[in-house]
């Protein structure tokens, strides 16, 4: 049994070393120098410091030089493997041995003056035999063919084949990278500018003219955005300007580096809207367009791509709402308060189960005696993280996402509830009926009719101490069944009110056909009433027809927004029936209202 290196165990049992065993290493060596010199593939032998030790033909015609000349040359200046910081890290970690392998792509100049795609590996060589010398074989790889074939396919997976512009996957990567180097490049600007942009009515195109045509459109606005993209310092050069992309459909995005601030975007849009405001000729098409702009410029420092996005998008979303074919510049006020629109309205429904709302209740008031005759019940909402809030900040968004129906019931059940606690508290004092806001989404997505019923039979509330308003715009012009629902509700002996009457339709003809006991003139007429010194005879005798026209229907009539004495004097005279307003009370708890009762 012998050592690793074959010498004996034990000395008395040498054996010699097996006959040619010196001459096969010699012509192995011979066998590898005459592959290293006769080889098609580009080689370099180097030392550990990385300089040539040897190169073949090869290497030698693909840098131009021959290869004796290349001894001690350094193989990194050869093959450009210094430029990169991480590759040249990774080429240093080979010299010095904590790496097996290091395999990269660089870009060559080759002699003849093209250039040349390489595929470089350094790895170790086995020791040499005699010396024992660390050895690096450094091979070049032409893979120009291989890099111009898959160049060509990215081209066509990120771009698109209609406008040929960058697509959106090329788009989020060029974004990417230009947050990357505006957050860490000291020479730019530091900022990065962004115009989001739809045409529209493109849909319409596409639905009239055929997808042909709308593609044609979508190339021709393409074109015109690439020249509205071209900077002044690139017009002419054939240098590409800031970066025009399609994102889909007909949205695209114009991304501008190192921006230098918001006049520059501005200045941007317009000129993009100018251009496509001229019109189109397709192919004997005549077409004119327009298109709607979110603009957005900030520091890239603390931008992320996805966050630059959605308030582009939320931009463009203005412009479209405030009229379109119009540019729009994002407002970080406006965008807060879109925030809380939908903080609020994504918790709204839990909100009512969890027992966030309340109710307030303000009197309506005799004009003629003083006295109260109800309470109107106004609903609070105790939001944990936006503290108290009014109507005017949740109703509108429980009625676009229908949590108004689940919130309209648990307040008229409460109002009822509360009415009957009053009435039978005070079973001697003069009887207040409760006022409580209904809208119109209530009576067409539930059985508004069943829940009054089903409530007032619970509480034992009577019908006539039960008054249901609804806005003027709900009310006038009801059919079928909203109006059949007020009909039973009327018939039931629940009173029904018009809110806010005079700032809606005010088509008087309905008054006499729908079951209203009550108008509510808005709080606008009331206030013009306000100066005795100076009144306004027009609100006060636009008040006084009205009033008289109710009463002539059988209608009484309350004015909203009473401040003043003068005001309810002045209403009481023109024979206006109730008053509601600060003169009286400001909107209380359920404990304070007792004292009406006396």
């Amino acid at each position: 049994m012998t050592e690793r290196n074959g010498t004996p165990k034990e000395s008395g049992d040498a054996r010699p070393a097996p006959a040619g065993r010196h001459d096969d290493s010699a012509a192995s060596l011979g066998d590898y120098r005459a592959a290293f010199h006769a080889g098609r593939l580009a080689m370099a032998v180097l030392n550990r410091d990385g300089l040539v030790l040897a190169a073949n033909p090869a290497f030698g015609e693909l840098v131009g030089t021959d290869p004796d000349g290349l001894v001690a040359a350094t193989a990194a200046d050869l093959t450009d493997l210094g430029a990169d910081p991480r590759v040249w890290t990774a080429y240093r970690e080979v010299l010095c041995g904590r790496s097996d392998r290091l395999r990269c792509t660089r870009r060559l100049k080759h002699p003849e003056g093209h250039s040349v795609w390489v595929e470089v590996t350094v790895e170790p060589l086995t020791p040499e035999p005699l010396s024992g010398e660390e050895r690096m074989l450094l091979s070049v790889a032409d893979i120009s063919d291989r890099h111009d074939l898959l160049a060509r396919l990215r081209h066509l997976q990120m771009h698109d084949p209609v406008t040929r512009l960058p697509n959106r996957a090329l788009f989020f990567e060029r974004l990417a990278a230009a947050l990357e180097t505006a957050a860490f490049d000291a020479t730019g600007t530091g900022r990065i500018g962004l115009c989001y942009l739809d045409l529209d009515g493109f849909k319409a195109v596409n639905d009239t003219l055929g997808h042909r045509v709308g593609d044609r459109l979508l190339s021709a606005v393409a074109q015109r955005l690439m020249r509205c993209a071209e900077t002044d310092d690139d017009r002419g050069t054939g240098r590409p300007g800031h970066l025009v992309a399609r994102l889909g459909g007909d949205e695209f995005a114009l991304l501008v580096e190192d921006s230098t601030g918001t006049d520059q975007l501005a200045e941007l849009a317009q000129r993009v809207l100018d251009a496509l405001q001229r019109p189109f000729d397709l192919a004997g098409q005549r077409l004119s367009v327009s298109a709607s702009i979110g603009v957005v410029e900030r520091a890239a420092g603390g931008t992320t791509a996805t966050g630059l996005m959605q308030a582009a998008d939320t931009t463009l979303y203005w412009a479209k709402e405030d009229g379109k074919a119009r540019w729009t510049l994002f407002d970080p006020e406006r965008n807060a308060h879109r925030m809380t629109r939908q903080a609020l309205s994504s918790t709204l429904r839990p909100a009512v189960d969890r027992g966030e709302f309340t109710l307030e209740y303000q009197p309506l008031v005799g004009l003629g005696d003083g006295r109260a005759q109800g309470v109107e019940a106004l609903v609070r909402w105790r939001h944990p993280q936006f503290g108290t809030l009014s109507p005017n900040r949740f109703i509108a968004l429980a009625e676009e996402n229908g949590a108004i129906v689940e919130l309209g019931r648990w307040v008229l059940e409460r109002a009822c509830h509360q009415a009957r606690a009053w009435q039978l508290a005070h079973p001697g004092g003069r009887p207040l009926f409760v006022s409580v806001n209904v809208a119109v989404r209530q009576v067409w997505d539930s059985d508004l009719v069943a829940d009054v019923a089903g409530i007032l039979a619970e509480t034992g509330l009577p019908p006539h101490l039960l008054q249901l308003e609804l806005t003027e715009s709900a009310v006038m012009g009801s059919a079928g069944r909203p109006l059949q629902a007020l009909q039973a509700l009327s018939d039931m002996g629940v009173r029904i009110a018009i809110d806010d009457f005079g700032t809606g339709y005010s088509n008087l003809a309905y008054l006499s056909r729908l079951p209203v006991s009550v108008l509510k003139l808005d709080g606008s007429f009331v206030r013009g009433f306000r100066s005795q010194e100076h009144p306004n005879p027009a609100d006060e005798m636009i008040v006084e027809a009205l009033v008289a026209l109710a009463h002539r229907l059988g209608l009484t009539v309350t004015a909203e927004c009473v401040e003043s004495a003068e005001q309810a004097e002045r209403l009481r005279r023109i024979g206006c029936d109730t008053g509601q307003g600060w003169l009286y009370s400001r909107p209380v708890a359920p404990d304070r209202v007792a004292a009406l009762f006396i």
